[in-house]
């Protein structure tokens, strides 16, 4: 038996990581609704970090300011639509970290189909909430 990393790999095209359609992500219709997107979107920059070697709990405890990444902007063109029990490709790569943001490009995939472009801004900002530049060490994870 192949094992599939939980939390996706990280690939020459960037983080990859294949989601299923369940009931709870469709409508009445059984199409994905369109706010699901956001979770796919979600898990898939979560895993990324993750795969990165980015601890997101030991960042925020961090003694001094803490850090946290919040979603500041988020573009979104729909392409197409899943069903459930459709697999799903949440492909997702870094375009710029710098100062106190991080910009992430997203796809979902069915297959070669693209479905979801997303561009996501992500700000750096430390436990009260104020933006914070992100470490030089870690910006470096993203390059």
């Amino acid at each position: 038996m192949t094992f599939i990393p939980l939390s996706g790999a990280l690939t020459a095209e960037g983080h990859v990581l294949t989601q299923r359609v369940y009931y709870e992500d469709t409508d009445f219709s059984g199409v994905v609704y369109h706010a699901r997107y956001l979770h796919f979107l979600e898990r898939g920059r979560t895993d990324f970090l993750r795969c990165l070697g980015v601890e997101q709990a030991k960042l925020h405890a961090a003694e001094g300011d803490g850090l946290a990444f919040v979603v500041h902007r988020m573009e979104i063109d729909f392409k197409g639509s899943a069903r459930m029990d459709d697999v799903l490709t949440i492909l997702t790569r870094s375009e710029k970290a710098a100062g106190a943001k991080l910009v992430l490009d997203q796809e979902v995939r069915m297959g070669e189909r693209r479905l979801i472009l997303a561009r996501v801004t992500v700000a750096v900002v430390n436990r009260a909430g104020r933006p914070r530049r992100l470490p030089t060490e870690l910006a470096a994870k993203f390059g």
